[in-house]
């Protein structure tokens, strides 16, 4: 038998990364609200419906004024009333009176300039003094000036973060076209797995995957329903064949190498997949699988992944993210991944390797660090890691490498 990193087959991560991108079809569009955007990615364009502001407006809270001087500084001006923010009023200015206003308060006409009640002297109920140097146009908002209406203000392909839902709703944008998010369904295989501590037996472990990718999900505002099955060829088949035409993508641990119980990879034949790849030549992650079912009216992708939780979680990280973003329009970002410093030297392998490292700030330079305990079916080295890092094949990394890094 060849050793592990020279098994015939293998496909490289590159060649991985690629397969899937140029697999997978984007979902359909839908129009929801602003409001429960989060998360969601634009399928279209959004312009500006408005002016922002609407209208000219103070910057502070303080005093408008209407002056033919270039410094309106020891000029004493008769106070004329007060604007609230929100509140519309017909008050108007003229050469040498002022208006108490605050801050978002629409400007009477004839204002000139805006002095912050910092620099205001109050005299009387009906005089000011301005005691500060002050320009023309000083702490005035016009309308627009963020913003005209009908300018462009999200493109197709923006993800929806908090602040971008804000600028939207502050733009008066009601609706918006999005991508449908996936349905996804999560299928746990894998006999040894106790579901919970009452039914955990001598020769089984705790489920890690199933709340890692059920976290996954949540943390990515995805819905996906968590199905366990059993290690027999009948019972994953017929999982397949139930979820293939209800769901848009199939993730799997487990059973997807070479043992007499690994039955994903031929049940998913059986149930009308075809295969786009299977083995990829890295570490951990190397037997991951990808197929997709189609017929006229659906399309599933399945994405079957080792049953060791570290090579689900940086599969997921990696190949799981980009399938999901693929699927909502969405191609790999170059500023996704990092270039930083290795603090030490490390042993070469075969393989290409994601290592879970901890990143850090170290004299201004970008830094990172291995963590010990890297096999496979670990994962409490997650406790301290921040990010996932690429290692060459067949490259003894030094002190001061520089290196490609994924923030996690």
């Amino acid at each position: 038998m060849s050793a592990c990193g020279h098994e015939k087959d293998l496909i490289s991560i590159d060649e991985a990364i690629q397969s899937i991108l140029n697999t997978a079809k984007k979902l359909s569009t839908e129009t929801i609200f602003v409001k429960n955007s989060l998360s969601r990615y634009l399928s279209a364009p959004v312009y500006s419906p408005v002016n922002l502001p609407g209208f000219d407006q103070s910057a502070v809270d303080g005093y408008a004024l209407c002056t033919s001087h270039a410094d309106a500084q020891h000029q004493s001006y008769v106070l004329m009333g007060e604007i609230r923010a929100g509140v519309a009023s017909d008050l108007a200015l003229q050469e040498g009176q002022a208006i108490r206003i605050f801050t978002g308060g629409k400007l009477p006409q004839g204002t000139t300039t805006i002095a912050r009640q910092e620099i205001v002297e109050v005299v009387s109920d009906t005089q000011i003094r301005i005691t500060d140097p002050l320009m023309a146009h000083t702490d005035i908002r016009r309308r627009g000036e963020e913003l005209a209406e009908g300018q462009s203000l999200a493109e197709a392909g923006q993800f929806i973060n908090i602040g971008s839902l804000a600028a939207l709703s502050m733009a008066g944008v009601q609706t918006i076209s999005v991508f449908r998010q996936p349905k996804v369904a999560v299928v746990i295989t894998g006999d040894e797995i106790a579901l919970d501590q009452n039914s955990l037996s001598e020769a089984q472990v705790f489920d890690a995957n199933g709340p890692l990718l059920k976290a996954w999900f949540q943390q990515n505002a995805i819905q996906a329903e968590i199905i366990h099955v059993s290690d027999q060829s009948q019972a994953v088949t017929a999982c397949f064949e139930q979820l293939k035409s209800k769901y848009d993508l199939i993730i799997t641990t487990g059973g997807v190498s070479v043992g007499d119980y690994d039955f994903v990879r031929p049940s998913s034949f059986d149930a009308g997949f075809e295969q786009i790849f299977w083995k990829v030549k890295q570490k951990p992650g190397k037997p991951l699988y990808f197929a997709q079912y189609q017929n006229p009216e659906h399309h599933c992708y399945l994405l079957g992944l080792p049953g060791n939780p570290a090579a689900v979680y940086v599969c997921m990280q990696v190949y799981g993210k980009l399938l999901i973003d693929a699927l909502q329009g969405q191609q790999p970002k170059t500023d996704t991944w990092f270039t930083a410093k290795l603090t030490h030297g490390m042993k070469e392998d075969k393989r290409e390797r994601f290592i879970r490292m901890q990143a850090s700030i170290v004299k201004g330079e970008l830094k990172v660090s291995s963590l010990a305990k890297q096999q496979s079916h670990m994962l409490s080295n997650l406790m301290q890691a921040n990010c996932l890092v690429r290692i060459p094949a067949e490259v003894k990394p030094e002190a001061e490498m520089l290196v490609s890094g994924l923030f996690i």
